[in-house]
């Protein structure tokens, strides 16, 4: 067995082979897309297992290099910049590292979902873009109206607000190009983000799991399927509090000589999912009675200082509350929450 590591780039691949007792065989640099790296490590004897740090379309890579390693492992690009902490750092020895860390079992992996679950992802974070250049739209045509004094009515964004907007006079030929042009844009921001919506209601449709994560109270088809893409296997979680880490909503900690310090989030993880998580838990403390009590038994009668704490708590609740439920096929019972 022969333990390869990888430090990919777009166009130029530096590899690291050692041998089965962990001795340094080869080493070679591979020029060209990831077709070319392909077809290198084609020529290496087998068996062999490769480790290569994830990044984008690692995804492809894994299965690409599937077809003809023993063993493939995808590393974690944040842990590893913990482990590698040097002073000495380039393609070459990024590349023994990794296949030092392989060969002794400490590569710190990351879950490789497959291609139906990140082409679901990508689509979910699409929306959430889109969705994101809709409200600068919105804000610079509330700024340029503002800028000309001219006040708003309140359903500026409906077909009636938007015939309004255009019928405006305005002081300059420029002010008006603006408008025009800004307006042309909203309107092909929803059209795009309405047929992406329409497309992502027929993937939810067809999953239970999405079903089963909207009878959460304040759970929307947003929050439930951007947690089934990216929990996805719900089994590869060990207990309920890793998901926690998952998504970014433990604390930092600082624990020494019998002092611990807890920090602000450590913000690990998909922005986008940490993001609705708190959106729905807002929205669940207002519908739901148990998840409301959860929240102010965290809130402690301080809302000044304890508020932001006490609603990433109960996002963090929420996560593991999905996550139970997609592990056990039960819905939302609110005597099982109180």
């Amino acid at each position: 067995m022969r333990y390869l590591g990888i430090d990919v780039h777009q166009s130029i691949s530096m590899v690291c082979v050692l041998d089965e007792n962990g001795h340094k065989e080869s080493q070679f640099t591979v020029r060209g897309r990831w077709p070319k790296l392909i077809e290198a490590l084609e020529r290496v004897p087998r068996p062999f297992a490769v480790c290569f740090e994830a990044s984008t379309g690692y995804g492809f890579l894994y299965e690409a290099l599937s077809r003809m390693a023993e063993r493939v492992v995808v590393a974690h690009p944040g842990q590893l910049r913990l482990i590698f902490r040097s002073k000495r750092k380039n393609d070459r020895v990024d590349a023994e590292k990794l296949a030092k860390l392989l060969f002794l079992g400490e590569v710190p992996p990351v879950y490789v979902p497959n291609l139906e679950m990140r082409e679901w992802r990508a689509t979910i974070s699409l929306r959430e873009r889109l969705v994101s250049g809709r409200t600068i739209t919105k804000n610079r045509l509330r700024a340029l109206l503002r800028t000309h004094g001219i006040e708003a009515p309140r359903s500026l964004w409906s077909r009636r607000g938007q015939n309004w907007l255009l019928a405006q006079s305005w002081p300059s030929e420029q002010a008006a190009l603006r408008c025009e042009l800004l307006a042309d844009e909203l309107v092909s921001h929803n059209t795009r983000i309405k047929r992406l919506e329409a497309h992502l209601g027929r993937i939810a449709a067809s999953h239970p799991g999405v079903t089963l994560l909207r009878t959460i109270p304040g759970v929307g088809i947003r929050t439930a399927e951007a947690m089934v893409a990216w929990i996805d296997q719900a089994g590869r979680f060990a207990t309920s509090k890793c998901i926690g880490s998952y998504f970014g909503l433990v604390p930092c900690q600082d624990t020494s000589a019998g002092k611990e310090r807890l920090g602000h989030i450590t913000q690990q993880g998909p922005a986008l999912v940490r993001k609705l998580l708190v959106e729905a838990a807002w929205q669940a403390i207002r519908r739901s009675p148990e998840i409301r009590r959860t929240f102010e038994r965290i809130q402690q009668g301080d809302p000044k200082k304890r508020k932001k704490i006490a609603l990433v708590a109960t996002a963090h609740y929420l996560a593991r509350v999905m996550l139970g439920m997609l592990r056990t096929g039960q819905g939302w019972n609110a005597a099982l929450a109180a």
